[in-house]
């Protein structure tokens, strides 16, 4: 079975994506058609330190941006985490949910490129601060509004936390580093439910998903998992077992990670979880889950078995390759358009001090390329993925779209103390084609959207959150291969099924929900 060939660069500067990622210090530790790129940041601790400005880059077309942060009246907030998107109040325009160490920002997207703070007001202020990492925006009651979940990492107060080197938990191979989470006090989600108008009123406990404080939360993934026609969280914990969410008729949710076999790997052994990401990795119906975890270990690949039942298949899909580099943001996505989803993972040691000390790890790491054989494994592509993947960065968030209507999908990645990488491959070719799935006035993240082409069936879901602490393109792609044409089936969070046959490839298909097809547009000229 010969490989494709593919040849990724990182074309972010020629872009305009300058923004410096600032995180700590560097030694110690929407719509004209074509979506646009959010970068959270952070900051530095210290008297008087200033938080940096997140960045806003609007999409000029022919993969070119525009930093419109400040005409868009996006604020610095403070120590940022992550992202997630979704449209609160169904008014067409999607609204950005930061997540920070403090408080969070909701900021409302206005519909004229600009967009304000409406934290408060929408009811989504804690009442006191929290260090938030992951979210996702999902339909849990199936009522027509967007309901939130938020994931937590440590109880973190500074001024109880040890310094480097102090404790056990505050050393690594010998090194003195910044400490956790082991050690801190640990944490649980919150869920947020939508009223109907776009107000959120927290009923973590009622819906039972505020369990005792016992994890390190990172990444927030959502999908029906068991095929039952409501959404399910899955969370990846640092350190600790992973949490798996099973939603209940839309009445509350029930956290079986042990008994689904999310919760461990297949020695029965904590990881230490960074990012998620589902697909149907093997084409049987089912979303598998992919987890990235810490150094001296693999990722791990949970083979979706049905009925929330999941088994380790890390080894058998020919994953347990590499171990020596700690991963972060993650994807599944077809990078040659064979019609079959393979996997990106971007790589970065937590602790800068390892480039000084005596161990086989790198601060700054390579990114991992599998591509998916079609028969169940993965073949490790990263040698051959070209300078965007073998350059060396220290990277966290990961996400993926296609950024200029070409018919394939770009790597947009955060880096620590640089510039973000934006990686486009060279070297692709065959059909494929972009959904855009709207409900309500808004995308509908939650719709399950099939599709049939050349006697072989894809699925996938419009999802909020997953990666690390990351969002992706709400449309959704399907490689083809050489099928000229391909029947579409969505399932809408209502329960609904539209069905739309034999639809041209090569185009962005955008479809209302009882409407069908409303547009079509051909991939751009960008297209090779």
């Amino acid at each position: 079975m010969k490989s494709p060939a593919v040849e990724y660069r990182d074309i972010a500067n020629q872009a305009g994506l300058a923004g410096v990622n600032i995180s700590g210090s560097e030694t110690s530790k929407q719509y004209n058609g074509l979506p646009d790129i959010f970068l959270v940041n952070s900051g530095t601790l210290g008297t008087g330190a200033v938080p940096p400005k997140h960045f806003l880059y609007r999409n000029l077309g022919g993969l070119k941006f525009d930093d419109v942060t400040d005409k868009a009246g996006i604020k610095p907030t403070g120590w940022g985490q992550g992202v997630c998107v979704g449209d609160i109040d169904n008014h067409g325009y999607p609204d950005l949910f930061i997540t920070q160490w403090g408080q969070n920002v909701l900021y409302r997207n206005l519909g004229n490129g600009t967009f304000k703070d409406e934290t408060k007001e929408r009811g989504l202020l804690s009442p006191k601060p929290r260090w938030s990492t992951g979210c996702a925006f999902l339909d849990f009651n199936r009522d027509g509004f967007l309901d939130l979940v938020v994931v937590h990492y440590v109880d973190f107060d500074l001024a109880h936390t040890p310094h480097p080197g102090q404790t056990n938990q505050c050393q690594w191979k010998g090194k003195p580093v910044m400490c956790g989470p082991r050690g801190l006090p640990p944490e649980t989600p919150s869920f947020y439910q939508n009223d109907g108008h776009g107000n959120f009123i927290d009923v973590s406990d009622q819906v039972r998903i505020s369990g005792p404080k016992n994890y390190y939360g990172f990444a927030a993934l959502t999908g029906d998992f068991d095929n039952d026609g409501w959404p399910d969280i899955f969370v990846a914990s640092d350190s600790t077992a992973s949490l798996y969410y099973h939603n209940v008729g839309g009445k509350r949710f029930e956290e079986i990670g042990v008994r689904a076999g999310l919760a461990y790997n297949e020695d029965g052994r904590e990881q230490a979880g960074m990012g998620a990401a589902a697909a149907d990795f093997d084409g049987d119906g089912l979303l598998d889950i992919f987890k990235t975890n810490f150094a001296d270990d693999t990722h791990t690949m949970y083979k979706n078995q049905g009925a929330n039942n999941f088994e380790d298949d890390t080894i058998g899909s020919g994953l347990a390759v590499n171990t020596k580099y700690l991963g972060w943001g993650t994807a599944f996505l077809d990078f040659d358009n064979d019609g079959w989803k393979d996997l990106i993972v971007a790589n970065g040691h937590v602790y800068p001090e390892v480039d000084t000390g005596r161990t086989a790890e790198k601060y700054k790491q390579p990114r991992l390329l599998y591509w998916n054989r079609g028969d169940g494994q993965f073949f490790d592509l990263s040698g051959q993925g070209g300078p965007g993947i073998s350059d060396v960065h220290s990277s966290r968030g990961l996400a993926i779209g296609d950024l200029d209507n070409d018919g394939n999908e770009e790597i947009v990645i955060v880096n620590m103390g640089e510039a973000p990488s934006l990686l486009k491959n060279f070297r692709t070719s065959s059909n494929s084609l972009l959904v855009r799935a709207l409900t309500s006035g808004r995308d509908a993240i939650g719709a399950r959207i099939t599709v049939i082409a050349g006697g072989y069936k894809q699925i996938d879901e419009v999802r909020s959150g997953g990666s690390y602490i990351s969002q992706n393109d709400l449309r959704l792609h399907f490689g083809l291969g050489s099928a000229s044409t391909a029947d579409i089936s969505v399932r809408w969070i209502d329960g609904k099924v539209e069905n739309l046959r034999s639809v041209a490839v090569n185009e962005i298909v955008t479809i209302e929900e009882g409407k069908g097809v409303v547009r079509k547009q051909p991939y751009s000229s960008a297209r090779k």
